[in-house]
């Protein structure tokens, strides 16, 4: 049985389709870009192949004032537009009674994701948090995972790194976490998925 459960945040636990393009239009905006059609964001968003300061705001990379604009939108906007998809909340609990350790590794700021987590009242759930910020290179490069293990103190064998795209698969092969692929998020696979709250638990428990 694994000892530690690692989360990525949107399209796996927090349903934020809304928030996210609202917010990077908003920050379009800011830089006199056109707004971006919805699904054009939500389809381009976990795409490990292109550079998301470039695509989204045409920049190489993003700037604090990219990161302001964006948790301004969120700050403003979160407590009507986030939500827990149905389940998530009972299945954390769930997980931390069983003495199962929960991280997060989101590429959200840090400022955003702990308003988030503050709102949706999850926050005391997570024995580690690690954001876009926090590290040199957001997912898919491994570093946020590797930063949850050394927080944590289990090793890759004794983790399991669940999201929603392909970014998070990548970065859990690198890091050399088995990974669960879940497919009620912003992307849509056909193979090798889990698509109930409830396959996830007995995929977790069996790991």
């Amino acid at each position: 049985m694994k000892k530690a459960i690692i989360f990525d945040m949107d399209g796996t636990l927090v349903d934020s389709s809304i928030t996210i393009a609202n917010a990077i239009n908003s920050v379009r905006q800011k830089l006199s870009l056109p707004p971006m059609e919805e699904k054009e964001i939500l389809d381009k968003v976990n795409d490990p192949h292109l550079n998301p300061a470039r695509y989204f705001y045409e920049s190489e990379h993003f700037t604090p004032e990219h990161e302001q604009w964006f948790s301004e939108y969120y700050t403003q906007n979160h407590e009507k537009e986030l939500r827990l998809y149905e389940g998530i909340a009972q299945l954390l609990q769930r997980l931390k009674k069983r003495g199962f350790k929960l991280a997060l590794a989101t590429n959200a700021y840090r400022n955003s994701t702990l308003q988030s987590l503050k709102h949706l009242e999850i926050t005391d759930l997570f024995d580690s948090v690690v954001c876009f910020d926090d590290v040199k290179r957001g997912k898919p490069n491994p570093a946020m995972l590797i930063k949850v293990l050394e927080d944590l103190h289990v090793t890759k064998e004794e983790a399991l790194f669940i999201g929603d795209g392909e970014r998070d698969m990548l970065a859990a092969k690198a890091a050399g976490i088995d990974y669960i692929m879940v497919n009620w998020g912003f992307s849509e696979y056909t193979q090798d998925v889990i698509e109930t709250i409830e396959a996830l638990e007995k995929a977790i428990l069996e790991a």
